[in-house]
């Protein structure tokens, strides 16, 4: 790991602020989201109480790889204007504390999620967990521009995970809300950085726009939006989900797309003045939202 840039140990006792910080509670909104759309989704009933315990479950394992997250890149963190005031490298937390939440949490939701629900949705939240951690944090984000892509995975597992606590299996419509969210992240990402450029770069993170230029980041932003739309609209070209569903990711991707599109034959460069891009970033969060509200939706009024 890079050598530390931050306060190596905290005068101050951390608070439950810190500890919920730790969790990276905004993402954890879209992850506890899409989960819960999975399990809604499923064609099985679950009872309300193991309901609720499946989506913590989702919940507190999304917490615990944000907390790894952020203790194993507090030195990046402590670089990066938008990340400066996290727990770790603001000096309101010590190191070690953060890896014994971010352990402890993420056991408890795994061997909650197998005892309340199954194992198959506990297998598949372990391997969630330990993908965000050491594949996408330890392994790739600080050595390949490719880490959003691959790591993107570890964010597309919760649909899988609150279909497989409700059935105990994994079919077709849950692998393609997996695909899509797989197929959104860079995008969704490489938008965001476009305009956050110089943070990453003064960390050190070979995110895209850092490592190959913008012309080529915008040019890789359309070029996954294309296959995420044939995921998005392919479960109701499979007949598994109604027209509800259809007409609306239809139109959804085809607003995602012409932002795309935007982006990709912009020339701005300067990050204040990158108007497209936020639209972009700011709708692709909306997108998913509500392409995973209408598969709920979908099944609950048709």
């Amino acid at each position: 790991m890079a050598s530390q840039a931050y306060p190596a140990a905290t005068t101050v006792a951390a608070d439950w602020r810190d500890f919920l910080a730790l969790t990276k509670p905004r993402v954890m909104t879209l992850v506890v989201f899409t989960g819960l759309c999975g399990l809604l989704a499923a064609p099985e009933s679950i009872h309300p109480v193991l309901g609720f315990t499946a989506v913590l479950c989702i919940a507190l394992g999304a917490g615990a790889a944000g907390a790894l997250n952020q203790w194993y890149e507090a030195d990046i963190d402590a670089m990066m204007a938008r990340t400066a005031n996290r727990p770790l490298p603001a000096g309101r937390m010590d190191r070690q504390s953060a890896l014994h939440f971010g352990v402890g949490l993420g056991a408890f939701s795994v061997l909650l999620m197998g005892l309340a629900l199954n194992v198959l949705a506990a297998a598949i939240l372990a391997v969630s967990i330990l993908f965000y951690v050491l594949v996408y944090t330890v392994w790739l984000k600080r050595r390949t521009p490719q880490n959003i892509v691959i790591g993107g995975a570890a964010g597309a597992f919760p649909a899988l995970i609150g279909w497989a606590a409700a059935t105990g299996r994994v079919e077709t419509l849950p692998v393609l809300l997996f695909a899509l969210v797989f197929l959104w992240t860079p995008p969704h990402f490489w938008a965001l950085a476009l305009f956050i450029n110089a943070d990453y770069a003064r960390a050190g993170v070979p995110m895209l726009p850092a490592v190959a230029g913008q012309r080529t980041t915008r040019i890789q932003i359309l070029l996954y939006t294309l296959p995420m739309v044939v995921a998005a609209v392919a479960p109701w070209a499979m007949g598994l989900t109604g027209a509800l569903y259809g007409i609306g990711a239809s139109i959804l991707s085809a607003v995602f797309l012409l932002l795309a599109v935007q982006v990709a034959f912009s020339r701005e460069t300067e990050p204040a003045k990158m108007k497209r891009e936020r639209r972009l970033f700011g709708f692709s969060i909306l997108y998913l939202f509500l392409m995973f509200g209408l598969v709920v939706a979908d099944k609950v009024l048709l």
